[in-house]
């Protein structure tokens, strides 16, 4: 197993626990580290790296914006920002877009946005306005996002916490109906994720996001989607809503918007919402910068052919079909995912999620766990069928191994 340098001090803030690697280089599906050894990149940055590392593409747009410009804040127009804006709206079928950079940004841009339609447009109170959102939840970690978290590693010592939020478990559609009810008057907006990412790949019953989508609508109240991890191709639609016919009022990009390269997010969503900022209102220095644009186009050009999203469909039909087998045979206790994602579930009396990651890297295999015996799978979408052939062999293999 290849092991970290030492450095002593470290001069980072020990708020990450990464596993005994350091990566040096990496390409397409494959990663490799200082001391030559090559593993199979099964976590793709979170969905960051959708189309792999340094795709040609993605890595060409970059260089000839690099010769360019990279950076001219909002100051000023760029040539590059309403092509993306317009290409990036019709790729989620909205009105605008409001261009960020993090994940957590667009997220709190969302619910900025909800509260000033609500306050504005609809004549709720701003002392008496709510957001629901789900338990399990990860949006983020900015403070106003950890306030709304059940997640005690990522919420204790940070308060006090930013009142206005109400909290129902993910997936019922009777325990929304209720929260629902009893916010009338006040209810902002539900802010949900398609597919909960952080929690184990949590996917809803299939009448969830519908639901909400008419307890939304009936209540004149917005339907926020965080599509930072499941869209773009993950799950085999562009868009996991999509995979119930489900539009938002708003919707959060970001992760694979930036191809693995820099930083993209943005909410997109009606105009009527986002046009309600006014300038001075609301900003980010970097947010849509002439990189970022250049980058998101190419990105966007690549979803537009389909062919990623149909990857992930056939790929995940093929993964899925295996990891069932695994549970039948026992080496997992469970599985769920959708398209190329996936949540397994290590009987925790052979171990934890983390050391079955450990144990995963000396098979070529680099994942991610998660909640206690839960590991993460969401390979680059760009993977070969001969890739995901390795993966699997290697993870039935260390299955079988793993004590």
């Amino acid at each position: 197993m290849s092991q970290l340098p030492q450095h002593t001090p470290s001069h980072l803030a020990p708020n990450y626990n990464p596993l005994p690697v350091t990566i040096a280089t990496a390409e397409g599906s494959w990663v490799t580290d200082t001391s030559g050894r090559r593993y199979f990149d099964a976590l793709a940055g979170y969905s960051a790296l959708n189309f792999g590392h340094r795709h040609p593409a993605l890595i060409e747009a970059a260089r000839r914006q690099m010769d360019r410009v990279t950076l001219t804040s909002r100051a000023f127009n760029q040539e590059l920002l309403e092509p993306f804006a317009a290409a990036c709206a019709a790729l989620a079928d909205m009105d605008m877009i409001l261009p960020m950079n993090t994940g957590a940004e667009a997220v709190e841009s969302a619910l900025k946005a909800a509260r000033r339609h609500a306050y504005t447009l609809r004549g709720i109170a701003p002392a008496d306005g709510v957001i629901i959102v789900a338990e399990g939840n990860f949006h983020g970690r900015t403070t106003t996002i950890i306030s709304f978290s059940s997640d005690p590693t990522a919420r204790e010592g940070f308060g006090p916490y930013t009142p206005g939020f109400i909290t129902v478990p993910y997936g019922d559609i009777d325990a929304l109906t209720a929260a629902v009810r009893a916010a009338a008057g006040k209810l902002v907006a539900v802010l949900l994720e398609p597919i909960q990412g952080e929690a184990g790949v949590i996917v809803p019953p299939d009448e969830y996001l519908p639901g909400a989508r008419r307890l939304t609508a009936d209540a004149h109240a917005l339907l926020i989607l965080d599509e930072i991890q499941s869209g773009l191709g993950r799950v085999g639609y562009t868009f996991a809503a999509q995979r119930v016919g489900v539009v938002p009022d708003l919707m959060t990009l970001g992760k694979a918007l930036g191809g693995g390269i820099v930083p993209v997010s943005v909410v997109a969503g009606r105009a009527d919402v986002l046009g309600l900022f006014s300038p001075g209102s609301h900003g980010s220095t970097f947010g849509g910068n002439p990189l970022a644009c250049a980058i998101g186009l190419a990105v966007i050009d690549l979803l537009r052919t389909g062919h990623y999203q149909a990857r992930a469909r056939e790929l995940g039909q093929r993964v899925h079909a295996r990891l069932d087998t695994f549970v039948a045979e026992g080496l997992l206790v469970g599985k769920r995912g959708v398209g190329l994602w996936a949540g397994l579930d290590i009987d925790p009396r052979r171990g934890t999620g983390r050391q079955f990651c450990e144990y995963l890297m000396d098979f070529g295999v680099l994942a991610k766990d998660t909640h206690g015996s839960t590991v993460r799978l969401a390979p680059p979408l760009s993977s070969t069928d001969d890739d995901i052939e390795f993966l699997l062999e290697r993870l039935e293999a260390a299955l079988h191994g793993f004590v």
